[in-house]
C-alpha cells in the first residue's frame, strides 16, 4: 500500500513547510523510494493562473499544462521529478468537481455537505497521485497555517486518512516557528504549544514536529516541546535558517529524519543515501566566487518570490560556470521614470522574465535596447522575449509605433499579435499555451550550441506570439529564429547574429532548471555576463597601470 506523510504549518505563514517537504522528499528519494508530493491549497481559486503574483508569488507550469503554486518548483528541483495537475489541488477544484456531481445528479437527491461529500473529494484527489505520479511515498503539504478556517476541510480529510489506510501508512509532521523575544534572547516554544493544541483539537496527533528558528535550538527546547505535545524526543528536530537553500535536505539528514520516518511506516532504506553530488553543491556554493552582476528587469520585483524559478535558476548556472551572481533587482516602470539607470549599467548580463499587461513595459523594451546597444548579454523570457522583438522592430522601421497588440491593438506594426487558436476566448483561468511543446532548433546558432541537440521540450505560458509576416524583414537585419515549432508555425527562440549574446525565448526555460543541472540556455548566459565581467576588470586594470604610468612619466622617473 502507498504511504502518506502530511505537513501542516504551524505560528506563522511561510515557515518553510514547502521547501521542507521538498527537502523530506529528497531524503527519501535518496534511500531509494519513489517519490511524488502534493500541495493542498485553501483558496477558492481554481487555481493560481488568474492571481497577481502580488498576491500568490510566480505561477509555476508543469508538462501537462497545469498553472500551480511556486512551492511544486521547490518540490521538482529538490526531487528532480516532473509532477502533473494532480499535485496541486485547491478548494476551488474540490468544490467545482463536488457541485458539477451534484448538478449531474450523482448524488441522488442527498443533501450536499462539508462531510463527507467535500471531504470524500480531498480524499479521492490525494488518492490520484501514486498512480499518476508511479510513486511509493507521497508527501502532501497543507497550505496555510492551522487555526484558518479555510485549511479545515483539508485537515479533516486527513484525520479520515488515518482511519482509512492505518496508523504505518500514515505520518503527521508539523512544521513550526520559534519566535526570538529580543529583549530576552529567548526562543519561545508556547505558540508552537498552542498550534500543536489547535491541531490535536480537529483530531491530528502530530507524529514529528519540526521546529524552525532563524536562530540555533537548544536541545532542551526541543525536550520541552516534546513533552507539552506528546512527542518523541527524537521526533522534535531542530531546523535553523540557513543561507544555502539545498542544504536543508542535509540538516533532515543529520538528524535523522529519515530514517525515523520510514521506521514510522514500517520501511527500510533500499540503499544508503549518496550525498556526494549534493554536498560537492553545497561546498562550491560556500566558497567565494568572482562576482557577475546579473539585473533582472521586472515588473513585480518588490515581491521576489514573482521570479523564484529565475533566480533559482540563476543560481544553478552561476554554480555550474563558477560565478557568483549578484542579482539586481530592478522595477521596469522606475526605468521610465528615469530611476535604476545606475544599477543597470553595472550589470554584466540582463534577465527581462514573463508578465502580462502594459505596465512598465516601455522600461522593459529600453533595458532591451540598452542590452543591444551596448552588447550586455541579454536573456529574455516570454514576455522578455517579445520585448525583444518590439524593440529590434523599432530600430528596424525607425519608428516608436512598433508594439505587440496586447499593449497597442491599433498599432501598424504588430510585430506581437495573438495566437490564432486564442481568438474568441472570453475566458482567462486555464486558457492561454500551457504545458510542454516541443522546438526545433537551427543548426549553427548559439542556441543549438547551448542545448547540443536539434529537438528540444520546453513549458510554455502564453497568448502572443511572434508575427510571422515580419520574419523576413527580421532576418535580414540580424534577428535569427533559432527556434521554431515543428511545424515551422511558431517561433521559440530568436537570437541576433552582431551580438555577444542576445536570445529571447517564447517559453519558460526557468521551470526545467535544476540545481546540479543548470538550464542551457541560463548557463550560457551566465558564461557570456562572467566574460563581459573579466573584460570590463581587465579594462580597469589597463587603465590603473596606464594611469600608473603617466604619473610617473609626469615626476621624470
Amino acid at each position: 500500500m502507498e504511504k502518506y506523510i502530511f505537513l501542516t504549518g504551524g505560528v506563522v505563514s511561510s515557515v518553510g513547510k514547502g521547501v521542507t517537504a521538498a527537502a523530506l522528499g529528497k531524503v527519501l528519494k535518496e534511500r531509494g523510494f519513489s517519490i511524488s508530493i502534493q500541495k493542498l491549497d485553501p483558496y477558492i481559486n481554481v487555481d493560481p493562473g488568474t492571481m497577481s503574483p502580488y498576491q500568490h508569488g510566480e505561477v509555476f507550469v508543469l508538462d501537462d499544462g497545469a498553472e500551480t503554486d511556486l512551492d511544486l518548483g521547490h518540490y521538482e528541483r529538490f526531487i528532480d521529478a516532473s509532477l502533473s495537475s494532480v499535485c496541486n489541488v485547491t478548494t476551488g477544484q474540490i468544490y467545482s468537481e463536488v457541485i458539477a456531481r451534484e448538478r449531474k445528479g450523482d448524488f441522488l437527491g442527498g443533501t450536499i455537505q462539508v462531510i463527507p461529500h467535500i471531504t470524500n473529494e480531498i480524499k479521492r484527489t490525494i488518492s490520484l497521485v501514486p498512480t499518476a505520479t508511479d510513486s511509493e511515498i507521497v508527501l502532501v503539504e497543507v497550505g496555510g497555517t492551522i487555526g484558518d478556517i479555510e485549511s479545515l476541510p483539508f485537515l479533516e480529510a486527513l484525520r479520515q486518512m488515518r482511519a482509512n489506510l492505518g496508523r504505518e501508512n500514515t505520518v503527521y509532521i508539523h512544521v513550526t516557528w520559534l519566535p526570538h523575544i529580543g529583549a530576552t534572547g529567548e526562543l519561545k516554544t508556547k505558540p508552537t504549544q498552542h498550534s500543536v493544541r489547535e491541531l490535536r483539537s480537529i483530531g491530528i496527533q502530530p507524529d514529528m514536529i519540526i521546529a524552525r528558528s532563524d536562530y540555533p535550538i537548544r536541545h532542551d527546547l526541543c525536550e520541552k516541546i516534546a513533552l507539552f505535545c506528546d512527542v518523541e524526543e527524537r521526533a522534535v528536530i531542530p531546523l535553523p535558517t540557513t543561507s544555502v537553500l539545498y542544504e536543508i535536505p542535509l540538516l533532515l539528514e543529520q538528524e535523522g529524519v529519515g530514517k525515523y520516518v520510514l521506521s514510522r511506516m514500517g520501511l527500510e532504506s533500499r540503499k544508503k543515501p549518496d550525498w556526494t553530488e549534493w554536498e560537492s553543491l553545497i561546498a562550491e556554493q560556500r566558497k567565494p566566487r568572482p562576482k557577475v552582476r546579473i539585473a533582472i528587469v521586472g515588473k513585480y520585483v518588490e515581491l521576489k518570490d514573482a521570479y523564484m524559478s529565475v533566480r533559482e535558476a540563476v543560481r544553478h548556472a552561476s554554480l555550474t560556470v563558477g560565478v557568483d551572481a549578484e542579482i539586481l533587482w530592478l522595477h521596469s516602470a522606475e526605468l521610465e521614470r528615469g530611476k535604476g539607470w545606475d544599477e543597470l549599467e553595472q550589470a554584466d548580463g540582463i534577465i527581462v522574465p514573463g508578465g502580462f499587461g502594459a505596465r512598465g513595459i516601455e522600461g522593459k523594451i529600453t533595458a532591451a535596447r540598452y542590452a543591444r546597444e551596448k552588447r550586455v548579454p541579454y536573456l529574455g523570457l516570454c514576455l522578455g522575449m517579445q520585448v525583444m522583438v518590439i524593440e529590434f522592430g523599432r530600430y528596424v522601421f525607425d519608428s516608436e509605433d512598433v508594439n505587440s497588440t496586447e499593449f497597442n491593438r491599433i498599432t501598424p506594426h504588430p510585430v506581437i499579435d495573438l495566437l490564432p487558436e486564442q481568438r474568441g476566448i472570453d475566458e482567462l483561468g486555464g486558457t492561454m499555451r500551457l504545458g510542454l511543446y516541443p522546438c526545433q532548433l537551427l543548426e549553427g546558432t548559439i542556441a543549438a550550441a547551448a542545448y547540443g541537440q536539434s529537438l528540444v521540450q520546453e513549458r510554455h505560458r502564453h497568448r502572443f506570439e511572434f508575427n510571422n509576416n515580419y520574419r523576413e524583414i527580421f532576418n535580414s537585419k540580424g534577428m535569427v529564429f533559432s527556434g521554431e515549432s515543428p511545424d515551422g508555425r511558431l517561433v521559440e527562440i530568436v537570437e541576433l547574429t552582431d551580438h555577444p549574446f542576445m536570445i529571447g525565448s517564447q517559453f519558460h526555460p526557468e521551470f526545467l532548471s535544476r540545481p546540479n543541472r543548470p538550464h542551457p540556455l541560463f548557463k550560457r548566459f551566465i558564461e557570456a555576463a562572467a566574460n563581459l565581467s573579466r573584460e570590463k576588470q581587465d579594462d580597469s586594470q589597463l587603465i590603473a597601470e596606464q594611469s600608473l604610468d603617466g604619473d610617473e612619466t609626469d615626476k621624470g622617473v
